[in-house]
């Protein structure tokens, strides 16, 4: 092989590990097209004892059976940023072998009882255990518990 050969050879091998390196990196920066995988409950954080909305559901007849979940979601912008934030569960009760997710009425975000609103702040918890039977909106202020189930109609 003479010494031009050589050159073009470690001149061609050269593109071929850029072009592979480029290809690499954009196929594991590209998201997946089918990544949702709804949250499946099966083990369950610890429930706090001697707390005023786990003693009002049991009150209710619910049993807590989980304590404040933390679920992560990372988001791609423009196919090139990437943003996180959390969704968090506040309890998990059952009633009747019916699981529910319970979200805890805030001060600084109420909750006003519109469907709209409903949707809005509450949807994504039903869409994203699909096994739940529903949600729980527990209102401390009032100590009252609204049980809150969704039916989404598909039209073909």
């Amino acid at each position: 092989m003479q010494h031009g050969d050589t050159l073009i050879l470690i001149l061609l091998l050269g593109l071929l590990a850029a072009w592979a390196g480029i290809s690499f990196r954009k196929w594991l920066y590209e998201p997946y097209t089918d990544s949702f995988q709804p949250v499946r409950m099966t083990d369950y954080n610890e429930v706090p004892e001697d707390d005023e909305v786990v003693e009002l559901l049991i009150g209710a007849g619910f049993d807590v059976v989980g304590g404040k979940t933390k679920i992560p979601i990372s988001m791609t912008l423009n196919q090139k940023d990437e943003l996180y934030s959390r969704l968090f569960i506040d309890y998990f009760a059952e009633k009747e072998d019916n699981l529910y997710l319970v979200k805890v009425a805030r001060e600084r975000r109420p909750l006003e009882m519109t469907g709209s609103a409903i949707r809005d702040m509450l949807l994504v918890y039903s869409l994203l255990v699909p096994e739940a039977a529903g949600v729980l909106y527990v209102d401390m202020n009032g100590r009252k518990i609204k049980q809150i189930t969704f039916t989404i109609e598909v039209f073909e």
